[in-house]
């Protein structure tokens, strides 16, 4: 700013009170830059007399160190200063104290410069030569349009917790609707009530073992709860047949995969790795499943875990065409199938985390509420 402007010891001395409503009952921190020492001084002094507390740097590097220390909430700076100018530091600023209102001082004759540090991102400019009062005026502006920029933020980030929080219980009240269905579902069949919880309990358990993220049991326990839910749009001659099915009968079961992706394509959007449980867990690793008949490299682990699951609470409840096998059997089962049906490490995993002495089924564990993880590591 230096001596091209008429602020003095002089001028500052014929000032009167400054009134600026608001900022006189609340001080604010407020940074001059300027390399001329004189300046900075009566500049100081003036604007404190307007009721800021007020700080100087006298060079662009200085002020940098001082926003480092300090909450500030507007510099004033001179543009042109040996070393960094002030376009530079307003640059800098921006980019680390994007809350800080910048006030750059001109020269007459460069509206240009002015305009250029307004487009990129000072809240107001003042040219020389000035008045304290003017400097003053700039000031309150400025902090008036920072102090609404950040009404607005604040506004934008209630407003977005808001949504994300009516956009929770949504989902909420779906996920409670879609495991209703799965309740209904299981109690068209009383030879398999309570199958979706106890495979949802057993693949967490799985999950656990393997020391799998808690976002990936929460997602593996999710799809294992839903697995099942595309049996809702299986006829009950076919889900309900006393006797072994025939060829076509077997295929429209299996058809219950495809109908729940579908069923709760939307929900699970944001959790596809749920998703696939509920599509994929009838895939096998020798790619002779349902219904894509993928093979082993395609089949993430997350479903390799519900498929163990799922397929070991069907072997030990009884059907009304079966009785149920005993648990020695069932674990010799998922070890004769392993490498072909099951992963071979997840029947391990099942096998340690269900040790000798345990009964099975294990009774149907209590309902459990159902929740979109908001981490997903990936599995």
């Amino acid at each position: 700013m230096r001596g091209d402007n008429n602020l003095t010891d002089s001028d500052d001395s014929r000032q009167p009170a400054c009134t600026s409503l608001s900022l006189r009952a609340n001080q604010v921190n407020c940074l001059v830059v300027d390399d001329d020492e004189s300046f900075l001084r009566v500049m100081v002094r003036a604007l404190e007399r307007c009721g800021y507390w007020t700080l100087k740097a006298s060079s662009a590097e200085e002020a940098l160190e001082t926003l480092e220390q300090y909450d500030v909430e507007v510099v004033v700076t001179d543009v042109h200063m040996p070393g960094m100018d002030g376009v530079t530091l307003l640059g800098k600023i921006r980019d680390r104290w994007p809350d800080v209102a910048v006030v750059v001082a001109t020269g007459m004759t460069e509206v240009d410069l002015a305009v250029s540090c307004l487009r990129g991102g000072a809240h107001d400019f003042i040219t020389k030569p000035f008045q304290i009062v003017d400097v003053q005026a700039r000031i309150d502006q400025a902090l008036e349009k920072r102090a609404l920029i950040l009404e607005n933020k604040r506004y934008q980030r209630d407003l977005e917790g808001r949504v994300q929080g009516q956009a929770a219980r949504i989902e909420e009240l779906f996920l409670e609707g879609v495991q209703s269905l799965a309740d209904a579902l299981d109690a068209r069949d009383a030879y398999t009530q309570g199958h979706s919880a106890r495979v949802a309990m057993y693949a967490k358990r799985m999950a656990k073992q393997l020391q799998l993220p808690e976002a990936d049991v929460q997602l593996i326990e999710l799809g294992a709860a839903l697995h099942d839910i595309g049996k809702i749009g299986v006829t009950d001659d076919v889900l309900l047949k006393p006797g072994k099915l025939e060829r076509h009968e077997y295929e429209a079961l299996m058809e219950h995969t495809v109908i729940g992706a579908r069923i709760l394509g939307n929900l699970l959007k944001n959790a596809p790795e749920a998703l696939t449980i509920v599509r994929s867990h009838h895939e096998r690793l020798d790619a002779a499943g349902f219904p894509d008949r993928l093979p082993a490299h395609d089949i993430p682990l997350h479903v390799r875990i519900v498929t163990v699951a799922d397929s070991f609470d069907a072997m030990t409840t009884a059907r009304v065409y079966r009785r149920a096998m005993d648990t020695k059997a069932a674990f010799d089962e998922l070890h004769r199938c392993a490498g072909s049906q099951f992963d071979p490490d997840v029947v391990e995993a099942m096998v340690a985390a269900f040790p000798p002495g345990t009964n099975f089924p294990v009774p149907t564990p209590q309902r459990v509420r159902l929740q979109l993880p908001h981490t997903v590591t990936g599995v």
